[in-house]
């Protein structure tokens, strides 16, 4: 079968190429799937890169979030059949290929009414989007929700999924201010470079948010706290500038400030708890079945396109939510 592999570590797409690698077959409680779409996200950027905890070895396919159709069942596998069309997070990766083992746990029926295109974009992307609004943040109708990285993937599934929650005012952040309009198109209502004053333009808006999803460590933490509400919480779900942490706060500042600081990730969620990743997936894919959602995606024609769209991810040029057609629906 082909395969997106990464050699070794790289800043640039050089050490990227689609290879003929054997396919994977399932093991008890897996099922394999021949892959019609795959999603390509941030996090293969951070693995291509060599971040800490991204790849097990090298060579690597990334590849986390797939739609297609059951290949081969496991053992202890007795609701999946072959030839289901199918949603999977991919645990250990491997994606980006004509056929991936995912765990059965992880794999759950698409509805008809979605195409698979978009269903490729549910088990990462708009799953951590909706589990850090429901579950790490406990978001309620009627808050402000401030998004750092607005014009992403996450960015544009928050905006999506807050009016399909209840709604509530969208504040997001970009890189480049030459990404406002793409933010604000998706659903924001304000929308901030992060060479602005975030602090002025929120307090220009209306005072302080209730919610904050950062994907960029701790460098903006100081921010967020600064502009965080009362009662308010902050959700921090990656690096993803890949440089280091600088510490947490001080305990009594959390307190006096009654604002609690959460970490969020899909992966490891995926592991400890991978039944709340398929509820969230089940219910996402019934919310766009149902008409409630809906989430434009940037289809790409083929594996060899998927390098170029890395680098765009790595240089914050990319926009929205691109997915990779690998085999014909």
């Amino acid at each position: 079968m082909r395969a997106l592999v990464m050699t070794a570590p790289s800043e640039g797409p050089d050490r990227t190429e689609v290879r003929e690698v054997e396919a994977p077959r399932p093991g008890p409680g897996e099922v394999t799937i021949d892959v019609t779409h795959a999603g390509i996200n941030f996090i293969d950027v951070m693995a291509r890169r060599g971040d800490a905890g991204y790849v097990p070895a090298w060579p690597y396919t990334p590849g986390k979030e797939v739609a297609g159709t059951v290949r081969e069942v496991g053992d202890g596998v007795p609701d999946l059949v072959v030839g289901r069309r199918v949603a999977a997070f991919a645990r250990e990766a491997g994606g980006l290929a004509e056929v991936v083992r995912a765990p059965a746990a992880l794999t759950v029926p698409i509805p008809a009414a979605v195409p698979s295109a978009t269903a490729a974009a549910t088990p990462l992307m708009l799953a951590t989007a909706l589990l850090l609004l429901t579950d790490a943040a406990r978001f309620s109708p009627g808050e402000t929700v401030l998004v750092h990285s607005a014009s992403g993937g996450v960015g544009g599934a928050v905006a999506r999924l807050v009016p399909a929650l209840g709604g509530g005012r969208l504040i997001g952040t970009v890189g480049h201010a030459d990404k406002i309009p793409a933010a604000r198109q998706s659903g924001y209502d304000v929308v901030v470079s992060r060479d602005d004053d975030l602090a002025e333009a929120i307090r220009a808006d209306g005072g302080q948010v209730d919610v904050v999803l950062d994907p960029l460590g701790t460098a903006m933490l100081e921010t967020d706290l600064t502009v965080t509400a009362p009662g308010g919480r902050i959700v921090l779900f990656g690096n993803a500038g890949g440089g280091r942490s600088a510490g947490l706060p001080e305990p009594r500042r959390l307190i006096g400030g009654n604002v609690a600081v959460a970490g969020f990730s899909i992966s490891s969620l995926a592991v400890t708890a991978p039944e709340r990743v398929a509820r969230a997936l089940r219910r996402l894919l019934d919310l766009i079945a149902d008409g409630r959602l809906t989430f434009p995606v940037t289809e790409v024609g083929s594996l060899a396109e998927v390098p170029e769209i890395h680098q765009l991810l790595a240089e914050r040029r990319g926009d929205g939510k691109y997915v990779v057609r690998v085999a014909e629906s």
